[in-house]
């Protein structure tokens, strides 16, 4: 049977504008896939809805569509999106409106049941995070464009490859393999040298999009337009797999991935054959995704030049400490970056950033109050006395949590192009989700000398957010380095290398098909990346920073 040709043009709400027209210019593809939601993204949709109620969805999808829906249907290419957001009904509504403005007849459907606002009193947004059998309705049914709310990100491919193939639930395999191609899809241009750790061994400055060829059987072969750039290679798909991932299972509500099972290979230049995933029955319950307000934040920043920049630095604490008394603020943070040198040649590199966040219920304690506190102090702090900006009114900020609840407690519905209302059942059939096993570590490298180096001189690393938590994947590109990464790479090693984290709860997960550790991070982010709780609110690069830390690597590996 003819592999379904898969592709992606938006890994979130903000990306590249003309990756549509890209995508259906570049070369052969049946199904393009727009990815827009993140936990961040919902708490922004909501509060669009709170100022319009017939907002809530990715505005910006409308505009690529008015610019490449006569080509797609021209093309018979299918769109299925989750730019629906908090309102796919308002989306394809106003998709249908223009089809008709531009005289281009397609089949809108949508997919709904994920809103769950009502059944928690005091959030913004409560979203069940659904599966791809309601997408796979919509199409079956002759959909051209299919709308969701918050499905995950896989379900985008899960429902094409379901409906084109005829899987049924119980298809637990070939779902996996889907899933696992939708995870690497998800994130656009991360799977073709985006965000790559190597991103040397390429050229990156405008990566092409990625597909999935999908057979029929779950294996598919990830690859790219031909003259897009970037670069599609076991590397790149490897950490896009390990990215916003925990353990072994990685559960879904069609299916539980075995991360534990894929095997990659190099297909061909920019191909890469993923295959062998196994699945399981999906756990008994969804994830659903809560956003609410938490209060506001405000933030300044002040710049100490030259010497004595811990006196300054404490001299000014002590100052708004003062200043902020009568109405402290709820939380107060301060950090002192020392991007300062000695004898520097410029001010910019003799100087130091000492940040200072505030968050309250009261938007005046942390705006108004924190504004006069720092600009009083202009003519009477530390010497060389300037901030990088004036601290405005303070912003509201969002606190993020996941809850479970049964499969039964959400009508998954798929709305046709021709008005039918169809309910997708919940799986008949699920399993609790369980830790698997860590398998035996591979045999360690023989005693030799070593030279002290940068980890990320032999392992690639990738990292992200999940809610309040961060994951950090790293990689081996030889079994060589893999035996040594092994061994040495403990939990509580990565606590040492990365002080942050040393308080917290750290689990180590092996996969050792793609010669990788996975690192989860419990409470680094603390309510979630709405609430920017530290400098790199959704741990971006937190792999990054692991990379560039020194331990005794073996000499045979640099």
């Amino acid at each position: 049977m003819t592999p379904l040709r898969i592709g992606n043009f938006s890994g979130f709400y903000g990306d590249r504008a003309d990756a549509l027209r890209e995508m259906l210019t570049g070369g052969e593809v049946d199904v393009l896939t727009g990815d827009y939601l993140a936990e961040l993204t919902m708490l922004i949709l909501g509060r669009d809805r709170l100022k319009d109620p017939s907002a809530g969805y990715a505005r910006t999808f409308l505009r690529q569509l008015e610019d490449c829906l006569g080509l797609a249907r021209e093309r018979g290419v299918r769109i299925v999106t989750n730019a629906g957001g908090l309102n796919p009904a308002g989306l394809a509504d106003r998709i249908r409106g223009l089809a008709e403005r531009l005289g281009t007849p397609v089949r809108v459907a949508w997919v709904e049941g994920d809103d769950l606002t009502a059944a928690h009193p005091g959030t913004l947004a409560a979203h069940a995070y659904l599966g791809g059998f309601g997408i796979a309705e919509c199409l079956r049914a002759g959909a051209d464009v299919v709308v969701t709310g918050r499905v995950t990100d896989a379900a985008l491919v899960t429902g094409p490859a379901a409906a084109h193939f005829g899987w049924r639930p119980t298809d637990h395999d070939r779902l996996a393999g889907a899933v696992a191609a939708g995870h690497v899809l998800e994130c656009g241009t991360q799977a073709t040298g985006g965000n790559y750790a190597f991103f040397g061994e390429g050229d990156v400055r405008r990566p092409g999009f990625p597909l999935a060829e999908i057979h029929a059987d779950g294996s598919s072969v990830i690859t790219k337009h031909p003259g897009t750039g970037g670069f599609v290679d076991v590397g790149t798909v490897t950490a896009q797999l390990l990215y916003e991932t925990g353990g072994a299972r990685y559960a879904g509500p069609d299916v539980t991935a075995r991360l534990d099972t894929v095997r990659l290979s190099q297909d061909g230049p920019d191909r890469v054959r993923i295959e062998g995933v196994r699945g399981e029955a999906p756990p008994p319950t969804l994830k659903t995704g809560l956003n609410r307000l938490g209060g506001f934040r405000n933030e300044v920043v002040f710049v100490l030049t030259g010497l004595g920049i811990e006196a300054k630095a404490a001299l000014v604490r002590e100052q708004l400490a003062a200043a902020l008394a009568k109405t402290p603020p709820q939380d107060v943070r301060w950090e002192l970056v020392r991007t300062d040198r000695a004898d520097a040649d410029t001010e910019e590199t003799a100087s130091a950033l000492l940040r200072l966040v505030v968050r309250d219920p009261d938007q005046q304690v942390v705006g108004r109050t924190l504004s006069g506190a720092a600009v009083e102090l202009a003519l009477g702090s530390y010497p060389g006395f300037h901030v990088l900006s004036p601290p405005g009114k303070g912003a509201p900020y969002g606190v993020f949590e996941d809850v479970y609840v049964p499969h039964g407690a959400v009508d998954h519905v798929a709305v046709l192009h021709d008005g039918r209302r169809v309910l997708v059942p919940p799986p008949q059939e699920t399993r609790p989700l369980e830790a698997v096993p860590p398998p035996p570590l591979p045999e360690p490298l023989p005693p030799g000398p070593t030279r002290r180096a940068p980890l990320g001189l032999v392992a690639g690393a990738r990292s992200g957010d999940k809610g309040g938590n961060a994951n950090v994947g790293v990689w081996a590109r030889t079994d060589e380095a893999w035996r040594w990464l092994a061994h040495t790479l403990t939990a509580e090693r990565f606590r040492q290398l990365l002080p942050e984290t040393r308080d917290l709860p750290v689990t180590r997960h092996l996969l050792a098909n793609l010669r990788a550790l996975n690192f989860v991070v419990e409470g680094i982010l603390g309510a979630g990346v709405a609430a920017q709780a530290r400098f790199d609110p959704q741990a971006k690069a937190l792999g990054e920073w692991l990379r560039s830390r020194y331990l005794d690597i073996p000499e045979t590996l640099l």
